[in-house]
């Protein structure tokens, strides 16, 4: 089996439909399997997707484990020389797939390669190309010349020879060297969903270079997750399920000091969002209090991050998932 595609379902089965039908459609010159690991089998419409294409795999998971567990026990039974995890709001729009697979049999030096996001209507969908560019996102901070001279110096971007490696692959097309998983044991456990990719991608990067092909492509359809909710403003431009994972993330790859320092950092900006939009507020209006929403949002997001310190300082085992009292952005989303 040349190459092992494993999808996650979780309550999605019209779209994994499509995506196996535009799989099916233009793939060529490669053989391959399907898996879909099914997080939610009492409500996840699996039947239809059987129906639809009776040659998948179907992998039932006890409970909604998240993506990098449901992708571990994918990737466990799968047969391919090569592991390509797709997600379920996905479409291909050419031979991607083999495009990969030739490029990965022609480059052993790459342990990983990705494949470039487009919006539906074929414009580029941005994404992260390194760590430091990530974690440059992470400090709420004034925007000004000075203030992103001196973060862009304690987070400067990567130097590569090779104009196709990057430090990270997103999680909604990685096509991976089995020996990548192998060597690795896959996804951390400790994550539920977001920054599982970014993780693993620090660990694949010991083994071999992480690329991205210009000329690999696919459509991202980014369905309506409800852990999903961002740029809600400019200072909570991450949703709570996001900054948790991110948090946990940093600890595990940069350390104690990286992690406290960007805990710390939340909460002495707490006075300075609220002073900061007071005198807004009372230039605008004259009442200090009038707009105060984001505001309270970043308070009650912090006070969440707050919840899981000891347990990301420590590493503690288990899964980093938030409950659904503390996923402020639905309960703002609905207020």
């Amino acid at each position: 089996m040349d190459v092992s595609i494993i999808i996650i379902n979780y309550r999605t089965p019209q779209l994994i439909i499509n995506c196996l039908d535009s799989v099916n459609r233009v793939t060529s010159g490669v053989t391959y399997e399907v898996i879909v690991v099914d997080n939610d089998p009492e409500n996840g419409g699996g039947a239809l997707v059987r129906e639809a294409h009776p040659e998948v795999r179907w992998v039932d998971m006890e409970y909604n484990a998240g993506f990098g567990i449901a992708n571990n026990r994918g990737m466990e039974i799968a047969k391919g020389k090569y592991l390509l995890l797709l997600n379920a709001d996905t479409l291909l729009t050419d031979n991607v797939i083999g495009r990969c697979f030739w490029r990965m049999n022609e480059r052993p030096d790459i342990i990983a390669c990705g494949a470039l996001q487009y919006y539906p209507d074929g414009t580029p969908m941005p994404f992260y190309r390194s760590f430091n560019e990530f974690r440059r996102t992470f400090f709420i901070l004034p925007p000004s010349g000075l203030v992103d001279k001196v973060i862009h110096k304690l987070y400067p971007e990567p130097a590569y020879a090779d104009p196709d490696q990057h430090d990270w692959l997103v999680g909604a097309f990685m096509f991976v060297r089995r020996e990548g998983f192998e060597k690795t044991g896959g996804f951390s456990k400790e994550f539920f969903m977001y920054g599982e990719d970014v993780e693993w991608s620090g660990r694949l990067g010991k083994l071999g270079k992480l690329c991205y092909f210009q000329d690999c492509t696919f459509i991202h359809l980014e369905n309506n997750n409800p852990f999903r909710r961002t740029h809600i403003s400019w200072i909570n431009r991450f949703s709570t399920q996001m900054q948790v994972s991110n948090f946990l993330w940093v600890r595990k790859q940069y350390g104690i000091f990286q992690y406290i320092m960007l805990i710390l950092h939340y909460i002495f900006m707490v006075p300075v969002i609220y002073g900061w939009k007071m005198l807004l507020n009372l230039r605008k209006s004259g009442n200090p209090f009038s707009e105060l929403r984001t505001q309270h949002i970043y308070v009650k997001k912090t006070r969440v991050l707050l919840k899981y310190f000891w347990k990301t300082l420590f590493l503690r085992k288990g899964l980093y998932k938030i409950k659904p009292q503390e996923n402020i952005d639905l309960l703002t989303a609905s207020a």
